[in-house]
């Protein structure tokens, strides 16, 4: 991967509690340029999983599945926080560096026997990701592999998700 993103992604000790180092993608999604090569890096990553759904993960997720899904001529679906999705829902729990959370999506969504790609901003412990991953199998789709733009390589996140995993900028911690 050529693009560095390092002077693109501020970093916040101490947030959201400390002994947490905040990675905030916010300076390279204002920059014209720079987003355009963070999508295009992106694209490229998730292309090699040949996925028929792209699925967005709560809510930076958002940011990159839906570009991603319309290069990739594929669909997007979202993976919620709990209580944001009407109907009925597949729900799972999952823990974070500083707490737990649930994660749903729609029971109705057409991803059954489809090669699901996983999309978010940031993999660290892994929690997150693999709430999604364990929705996409609930929901009997297939899942293929994850891209995000920044990995915490430290915390050994990949491990936990039983598929490939790409990123386009990491950090040990």
């Amino acid at each position: 991967m050529s693009l560095n993103l390092d002077e693109h992604i501020s970093k916040t000790p101490g947030f959201p509690k400390e002994g947490i180092t905040f990675y905030d993608i916010s300076p390279a999604l204002e920059d014209a340029d720079t987003l355009s090569k963070m999508i295009a890096e992106m694209v490229g990553l998730a292309k090699a999983y040949q996925p028929d759904i792209i699925a967005g993960i709560d809510a930076r997720g958002f940011l990159f599945s839906m570009p991603l899904a319309l290069a990739l001529d594929c669909g997007t679906v979202m993976i919620r926080k709990a209580g944001k999705l009407p109907g009925k829902v597949i729900e799972t729990s999952y823990a974070l560096e500083y707490g737990e959370a649930r994660l749903s999506i729609q029971a109705s969504r057409a991803i059954k026997n489809k090669r699901v790609v996983l999309c978010d901003d940031l993999l660290a412990t892994g929690g997150t990701l693999t709430a999604g991953a364990r929705l996409i199998e609930q929901a009997g789709g297939i899942l293929a592999g994850a891209v995000c733009v920044i990995e915490l390589t430290g915390l050994k996140g990949r491990q936990k998700l039983g598929c490939d995993v790409s990123a386009l900028q990491c950090y040990e911690f």
